[in-house]
């Protein structure tokens, strides 16, 4: 049984490209949805290799020049169903105007229409994918929340004009820039303030689907902005017992705090001592990273 797919318009420098974006965040609230990134479709398609054969694709082009359309072609995806959302615009009289930033006419034409679509998908969930789905939900709310840090404090230091924040205590990082806090047997993992600055503003998270099996230094979903697609690479191994949903509709949390609002996905450990041993401490990642921004000018 095939699942649902997005694919929405890149066009961002355009208002209809950042409408369809906002089409797809809100479809993508539904987890069974799996948002799909047209940058890392162009330069890693292998991500999505299994993912394309099991699933069905609802495709979000901006304007009349089908860039999602041709790229799902491209790709092979199977297309359930297409969006033209200058059309759409029309039918609803919106004047767009020039502005990148949605208004609350758009923003509600947004929600709405992603609602609409999502009632008329047909359910691609068998009887007992249902049953489990419903078994995972409620296993979910029953975990209780890691008793992670009400705030935190941090080191800093300045390169040029830029200021980079390490958080000091029990924090343990990969030279991938990824951070993990552990309590007992669970985690929370998420990128550096590195990660966010290189990256300027992150307009698409993926996140890993929670359920999954990730080993060390395996991909825990990615992050995209204009100016790349950043893998987030897993400090240690483990199961994925849940995102930041938060995140699929407002990513730019990274960019205001990578430690805090911003951290991505919580996991149940395989071998934290193993894991542990390949890891640097707060202090040490200080270290490295000011040798790597001062090799780097960032």
């Amino acid at each position: 049984m095939k699942h649902w797919g997005i694919l929405p318009c890149n066009g961002l420098d355009k208002p209809v490209g950042q409408l369809a974006r906002e089409i797809a965040l809100n479809l993508a609230q539904d987890q069974s949805k799996t948002l799909a990134c047209p940058v890392l479709l162009h330069s890693a398609p292998s991500v999505y290799a299994k993912t394309k054969e099991e699933t069905q694709w609802v495709v979000l082009d901006g304007c009349n020049t089908r860039c999602a359309s041709k790229l799902a072609a491209e790709m092979g995806f199977s297309v359930g169903k297409k969006i033209n959302v200058t059309k759409l615009v029309e039918k609803e009289n919106l004047n767009l105007g020039h502005s990148l930033r949605l208004g609350p006419e758009e923003l509600a034409l947004a929600q709405r229409s992603a609602a609409e679509l999502a009632a008329a998908l047909p359910s691609t969930r068998t009887e007992g994918e249902e049953e489990a789905a419903v078994v995972r939900d409620e296993k979910a709310a029953g975990e209780t929340d890691l008793d992670f840090p009400a705030s935190l404090t941090y080191t800093e230091f300045r390169q040029d004009k830029f200021r980079f924040r390490v958080p000091e205590g029990e924090f343990f990082f990969n030279e991938n820039d990824c951070w993990v806090w552990v309590r007992g047997t669970r985690a929370r993992v998420g990128v550096s303030d590195y990660v966010q600055q290189s990256l300027s503003d992150i307009l698409f998270f993926s996140p890993p689907e929670v359920g999954a099996e990730v080993e060390q230094f395996g991909v825990l979903g990615t992050l995209e902005s204009s100016k790349a697609v950043f893998e987030v690479i897993a400090p240690v191994a483990g199961r994925v017992l849940r995102v930041n949903e938060e995140l699929e509709g407002s990513p730019e949390r990274v960019n205001e705090n990578p430690y805090e609002q911003g951290w991505i996905a919580e996991v149940e450990l395989t071998d934290w001592e193993a894991d542990r041993e390949l890891l640097l401490d707060a202090q040490q990642y200080l270290t490295y990273l000011k040798n790597k921004v001062a090799d780097f000018h960032v």
